[in-house]
């Protein structure tokens, strides 16, 4: 399971001057730095100091968090989440982080509970998704492993447990730490059943209960982003004229029959080039769409949504373009990118798959993504966003 290492607080005010909340904003970011660095003991001493004269800030009791649990002061660390999720429970890092402290002590249900709390406030929180697919393939994990104990001979649970420990093992090859966020993919644990004392390394340098169960792959793409290169068209082919005289009645019905084909060759586009093509205009609009994302162009960016588009989790959509002009509309910077994207067309309906590596102030994600594209008047709408494959 993967921690946050950063705390994206939206709306929260601190009630201090210019002068002092700049301060505390530079204080903030040397614990940051100190944490990225390794310098978790430093980090702590530095957190506290602030709290000292700011009891409530959030940022500095989050980073105290991550602080103790990299010095294996968990039951700290379980407190310090605990008090965020009380009392700033709009944000969702402190649940997933409170989420991988539960799971490192083997608490999967209370893991679990964290986790749906951390996605009801963000619904598109990647990692807290990912984190409880790990979480619910330990939970099988145990499951399948107790019905071995009561029937050994149960020849389906030994199949369903020996894929889930293929799934988690697929996973893990660890994922290099990034500088900007410190964040990490750690080695999975051998076998889960029966389970080992399950090593759940801490946020920032390693800090996995399990490896994830592994998203399947989107469809290589060209290197360039194009969805497929257009094959070219067959050349036509001409008829060869036979002489009125000696042309042999069947002879001439076959060159007769050949003209209208090689015309029609020359004329219309093989159906794997307007496939081709569509895929190619699906895959613009969503770079289009990521863009205006970046740009929190928010009436752009909804303007992308098919009228018939399906909100995650039952929302109406008008609770749902509230919530999205809120976050997409909120100070800072945004970064949304596209990387490899791959395309299929189904005639007004495509799918397209990529990798949306996501950067704000304090929060960098990194997901597999799918949306389901309607044709709409000549143009292609979002009409179903989801995470994965």
């Amino acid at each position: 399971m993967r921690p946050n290492f950063a705390l994206a607080v939206v709306a929260i005010t601190l009630g201090l001057g210019a002068a002092p909340l700049l301060h505390a904003a530079d204080n903030v970011a040397q614990i940051q730095s100190l944490v990225n660095q390794g310098q978790h003991a430093q980090a702590l001493a530095m957190a506290d100091r602030v709290l000292a004269s700011n009891a409530r800030e959030p940022q500095a009791r989050f980073l105290k968090g991550i602080a103790l649990t990299e010095l294996n002061r968990q039951d700290e660390a379980i407190a310090v989440f605990q008090k965020l999720t009380e009392d700033f429970p709009e944000l969702p890092e402190p649940y997933n982080n409170l989420a991988v402290l539960y799971a490192q002590q083997r608490h999967y249900d209370k893991a679990r509970a964290a986790l749906e709390m951390a996605i009801r406030t963000h619904p598109s929180y990647a990692t807290a998704h990912e984190n409880l697919g790990d979480v619910y393939a330990r939970l099988a994990s145990q499951a399948y492993d107790k019905a071995l104990q009561l029937d050994s001979a149960n020849t389906g649970a030994q199949s369903k447990l020996a894929l889930i420990r293929e799934m988690m093992s697929s996973g893990a090859r660890p994922r290099a730490a990034s500088q900007q966020t410190g964040q990490t993919r750690p080695a999975a644990p051998p076998a889960l059943a029966p389970p080992a004392p399950a090593a759940v390394p801490a946020p920032a340098a390693s800090a996995a209960m399990t490896a994830p169960v592994p998203t399947a792959p989107a469809p290589s793409a060209p290197a360039n982003g194009a969805v497929a290169a257009k094959p070219a068209a067959p050349a036509p082919v001409a008829a060869t004229p036979v002489p009125a005289a000696s042309a042999a009645p069947a002879t001439t019905a076959a060159a007769a029959t050949a003209r209208p084909a090689a015309t029609a060759s020359a004329t219309e586009a093989p159906p794997a080039a307007s496939a081709a093509g569509a895929g190619r205009e699906a895959v613009q609009m969503v770079e289009a769409w990521a863009k205006a994302w970046s740009r929190k162009d928010v009436k752009g960016y909804l303007a992308f949504y098919d009228k018939d588009f399906r909100a995650p989790d039952g929302q109406s959509r008008k609770a749902w373009e509230s919530e999205r002009e809120q976050r997409v509309g909120k100070p800072g910077r945004i970064s949304v990118g596209i990387e490899k994207p791959n395309a299929s067309v189904d005639g007004d309906v495509a799918t397209v798959r990529f990798r949306q590596n996501y950067e704000s102030a304090g929060f960098t994600s990194s997901t597999t993504k799918t949306l389901e594209l309607v044709k709409r008047n000549g143009s292609w709408r979002i009409r179903q966003e989801r995470v994965g494959g």
